[in-house]
C-alpha cells in the first residue's frame, strides 16, 4: 500500500508548503502529484491534508505518515550508502572550487553532512589558486566546481542544483526602495557594488544591464557580502545579490530589496563535474545532499 515515493512526496509537501512547489521538488506535474496523493488517500480511506491551506495543514493520518517518513527515509539513504561501499565504490576525491561568494551558507552544512557519511572520500577546498576553476576541473586538478556560469567544455557535466532570483539591495531611505521593481535605466545614475569578478560573470550585467545597453555611473568592488551591506546601508551604492544572501539583512531591516525588472532575474546554480565521476555513488550522494541542504537552509530558491 505504501511506497517510498509516497513518503518522499509528503515530505516535499510539508517542506514546500504547497502542491505546486512540492511537484517541482519531486519532478512531477501538479496534476500527477495530485493524482498520486488522491490515489494514496483512497487506499488509506483517509485524507492526508486539508486542501486550500498554506502552509499545508496535515490530518492525523498525514502527520502519522510524516513521522514514518522521518524514520524510514534516513534509514533507506544509509542503506544505499552501505550498499555502495559493499560494491567497492566508496573511494574518491572531492577537491572543489566555488565561483560563488555567498554559497558557503549552504555548502558548509552540505560538506559536514557528507563527511560524516563518506569519511573515505578526501575533501578539500584549495585556496589561493591562480587558475580558472572550470579548465582546472577538466585537467583533473579539481573534482567539482560550484558555478552559475557554465561553459561548454569536453568531458564536463553541469548538474543543476537550484534556481535563485537576483535582487537589488538598496538603503532603506533610497528612492528605489519603495518600487515594485527596478528598471535598467534606474541604475544609470547609481554606484553599483559588486564582488571583484569580471562583469561577464555577473547576472546583473549579463541578464539585466547589458541587454538594455545601460552602464551604472560607477562600479566599485567589495570582497565580502557584509562589507557590501555596510556600504549599501550607508547610502554609498546599491548591489545585486542572490535572494538567499539577503535574507538575514532583510529580516533585520538593514536594507531593502527590489526585484530586477518586472519579471525578475532568475539564474541556475550548477555543480560542474567530470563525466567520469558522474554516477559514482559518493558523487551522487554529495549532489543529492547539496540539493536537500539548500532547500532546508535557503529561502526563495526553486528546483532547477
Amino acid at each position: 500500500m505504501l511506497e517510498l515515493r509516497h513518503l518522499r512526496t509528503l515530505v516535499a509537501l510539508r517542506d514546500a508548503g504547497s502542491l505546486v512547489e512540492a511537484a517541482e521538488r519531486v519532478h512531477l506535474t501538479q496534476s500527477a502529484l495530485s493524482h498520486q496523493i488522491k490515489d494514496l488517500e483512497e487506499r488509506l480511506g483517509s485524507p492526508l491534508f486539508l486542501r486550500k491551506t498554506r502552509p499545508v495543514e496535515f490530518t492525523r493520518a498525514g502527520t502519522r505518515l510524516l513521522t514514518l517518513a522521518e524514520q524510514v527515509l534516513p534509514l533507506v539513504r544509509m542503506a544505499e550508502r552501505d550498499l555502495a561501499r559493499l560494491a567497492g565504490n566508496e573511494q574518491g576525491r572531492l577537491h572543489m572550487a566555488i565561483e560563488c561568494h555567498s554559497c558557503f551558507q549552504w555548502l558548509m552544512p552540505t560538506i559536514d553532512h557528507f563527511r560524516n557519511h563518506w569519511p573515505e572520500v578526501e575533501i578539500d577546498i584549495p585556496g589561493g589558486h591562480h587558475f580558472d576553476p572550470l579548465p582546472a576541473l577538466a585537467r583533473e586538478q579539481l573534482d567539482l566546481v560550484i558555478t552559475a556560469d557554465p561553459q561548454p567544455l569536453p568531458g564536463i557535466h553541469y548538474e543543476p542544483l537550484f534556481r535563485y532570483e537576483g535582487l537589488l539591495a538598496v538603503a532603506r531611505q533610497h528612492p528605489l526602495a519603495g518600487r515594485p521593481f527596478v528598471t535598467p535605466e534606474a541604475l544609470a545614475e547609481e554606484t553599483l557594488i559588486t564582488y571583484p569578478v569580471e562583469h561577464s560573470r555577473l547576472d546583473v550585467f549579463t541578464q539585466f544591464l547589458d541587454p538594455a545597453g545601460v552602464r551604472p555611473k560607477e562600479v566599485r568592488t567589495a570582497e565580502l557580502t557584509i562589507m557590501m551591506m555596510q556600504l549599501v546601508a550607508s547610502g554609498r551604492g546599491v548591489c545585486a545579490l542572490p535572494n538567499w544572501a539577503l535574507t538575514e539583512y532583510l529580516e533585520r531591516d538593514y536594507v531593502k530589496a527590489v526585484p530586477l525588472g518586472e519579471k525578475g532575474v532568475w539564474s541556475t546554480l550548477f555543480a560542474a563535474i567530470r563525466e567520469e565521476t558522474r554516477g559514482a555513488p559518493w558523487m551522487d550522494d554529495f549532489l543529492r545532499t547539496a540539493r536537500e541542504t539548500s532547500f532546508a537552509v535557503l529561502e526563495g530558491i526553486r528546483p532547477a
